[in-house]
């Protein structure tokens, strides 16, 4: 929900900082009191575009910031969560979406941290929906049409059958199209591939092998020294004039002899005795080592020829064996598709046509799930739109399949040939007719200011567990209704207040009644220095002064009692 809307030096606003409860919160004011620009505060934090001229005279920038809470479980959560990872922007427990603006610049930040104005659009489109400009009301958007059928109809499994196959059909297809744009280059490349093949398996080099043998060549190379240095340890150890070993035993028997008179001997003579053990463990090693040293010159020869023969394919093939290796495989792949590359495309081809028809399988169970759903919904929207007060209104859902040669999805009745995608064959629009003799048409071609925003609550309210976006925002949808109507419109906008935060400027009390929270827009006119400066300001209403707001929009500027007892019992039949 949309918690708090701070705002600082926009229009005629110096500062202004709102807390919205949950609900459906009431915004109401006179004509030119400064409701368009509260709501074009909100529009900014959107992604709107901005214009300078919105900056307040004398101001450096003006500011807006929008604080949202997100419940964790919700789907625009988590939207919202892969959105900012994805751009390593920090998730905190409040969101907080703001905007600047200056006479030369517009800045964006998301949670304190600077980003393009399209980043926070993508954002704030996960969280709010803004009825009055299109671009923010998704239910124009035909592209996002199946999703809400899908939705309705609760048809997950279905959509996700579907595009499962589709990612299936189009692995298969990128790897057949991969052989068949290769297939001449491989044919004209076999006879160097298998060179290059030759050249690496008459070394058959293995991993790890090279480290091997450069460290036996190291050995081999040093034998004869390696040889001499362990000799003349043995000598001066064991066999020499005089010996180590000999020279230690008549120390150690010194030390024994001080021992046995004087005490203080003990530790030393411990420490001798350990030195001759060390002496004759040197001298151990060093002939088990010079027995195990190998003169093998033929040895040496073929370690020196193999290296040299690595070393070679490494220059060739990549610097490294491991390059080396990794090559060897991929060649290998590809000569073996270069030796039959039509079985190779034979066989990717049968393994596309069963993707194929696994996918229309699939698109077009959804498809007749999708019909059932829709033929639903548009029954329930009928009725809803009979309410607000347009009883002939008809709607539709109108799906259409495209036909194209090379499709992936085939028609089970006509055997066409279908456009497929990650949701089957389905496009799908919504499709209106509001008047008695008047066509069905898209829903984006309405024209009618009131009508559209009828339009917009009937489908809102059918489709709240479909739609997942926390914040509805209404900007006067009250234009031509009056009477019966508006009783309904304020019923249906306190239904939707059950699965969405709601705002609503409105000028309908019926509508201003059925409020969980209400603010009015005022504008004050002030003495500053020789003139005068115009401020508006936003004020939450006490239960008291909701009855006054309420019994002016019934009466006008002269309240009557008649007006005011009016407003008690409008106020009083919205209590739950």
């Amino acid at each position: 929900m949309l918690h708090t809307l701070h705002i600082r030096d926009l229009a005629l606003i110096e500062a202004l900082d709102i807390e919205f409860g949950r609900g459906l919160n009431i915004v109401t004011g006179e004509t030119g009191a400064g409701k368009s620009i509260l709501v074009g505060a909100m529009k900014l934090i959107l992604g709107d575009r901005a214009s300078t001229d919105v900056v307040r005279p004398g101001a450096k920038r003006a500011v807006v910031e929008g604080t949202f809470l997100l419940d964790d479980d919700t789907g625009a959560a988590r939207a919202v969560r892969r959105i900012l990872a994805e751009n390593d922007i920090d998730m905190q427990p409040e969101l907080i979406l703001r905007r600047q603006v200056s006479a030369t610049q517009s800045r964006a930040f998301i949670n304190d941290t600077p980003a393009t104005v399209s980043l926070l659009r993508d954002v704030a489109s996960q969280l709010v929906d803004l009825h009055g400009q299109h671009e923010h009301v998704s239910l124009l958007r035909t592209e996002h049409h199946l999703d809400l059928v899908d939705a309705f109809g609760m048809l997950g499994e279905e959509a996700a059958a579907c595009s499962r196959a589709y990612d299936e059909a189009r692995t298969l297809h990128e790897r057949r199209e991969k052989v068949r744009a290769m297939a001449g280059e491989l044919q004209r490349e076999r006879d160097v591939l298998q060179f290059q093949m030759e050249d690496i398996d008459a070394v058959a080099p293995v991993e790890g092998e090279e480290d091997d043998l450069e460290e036996e060549r190291r050995r081999m190379e040093y034998a004869e020294r390696l040889f001499g240095l362990t000799a003349r340890l043995q000598a001066l150890l064991y066999d020499g004039e005089p010996a180590v070993n000999d020279l230690l035993a008549e120390v150690t028997s010194l030390l024994q002899e001080a021992t046995r008179i004087d005490l203080a001997f003990e530790s030393t003579l411990q420490e001798m005795i350990s030195a001759q053990i060390m002496a004759g463990e040197a001298a151990s090693f060093a002939q088990e080592y010079q027995s195990d040293i190998d003169f093998n010159e033929e040895r040496l020869e073929f370690i020196r020829s193999r290296l040299i023969a690595i070393d070679r394919l490494k220059r060739r093939y990549g610097g490294t064996l491991e390059a080396v290796l990794a090559f060897r495989e991929d060649i290998g792949e590809r000569f073996e598709m270069a030796s039959d590359v039509e079985g190779t495309l034979a066989r990717l081809g049968e393994e596309f046509g069963a993707a194929c028809r696994r996918l229309s399988d699939a698109a077009f169970a959804a498809s007749a799930a999708r019909r059932q759903a829709a033929e639903t919904m548009s029954a329930l929207i009928v009725e809803q739109l009979a309410g607000l007060g347009m009883p002939s209104s008809r709607f539709d859902v109108r799906f259409e399949h495209r036909e194209r040669e090379d499709g992936w999805a085939t028609h089970p009745v006509s055997g066409a040939s279908l456009e497929a995608g990650r949701r089957g064959v389905d496009h799908a629009s919504f499709m209106i007719s509001t008047n008695p003799g008047m066509d069905m048409m898209p829903l984006s071609r309405v024209a009618s200011g009131g009508e559209m925003s009828r339009i917009m609550l009937a489908m809102k309210s059918i489709l709240a567990r479909a739609d997942e976006l926390p914040v509805l925002i209404f900007d006067e949808i009250d234009t031509g209704v009056s009477g019966a109507v508006a009783q309904r419109v304020a019923d249906t906008l306190r239904a939707l207040s059950g699965h969405h935060q709601v705002i609503a400027v409105t000028h309908l009390p019926q509508v201003a009644a059925s409020g969980h929270t209400h603010f009015t827009v005022e504008k004050h006119v002030e003495a500053a220095g020789s003139g005068e400066i115009t401020r508006t300001v936003v004020r939450r209403l006490s239960d008291r002064e909701r009855e006054r707001e309420v019994a002016a929009l019934l009466s006008g500027e002269h309240i009557t009692e008649t007006a005011l007892a009016g407003a008690r019992e409008l106020l009083a039949a919205r209590l739950d």
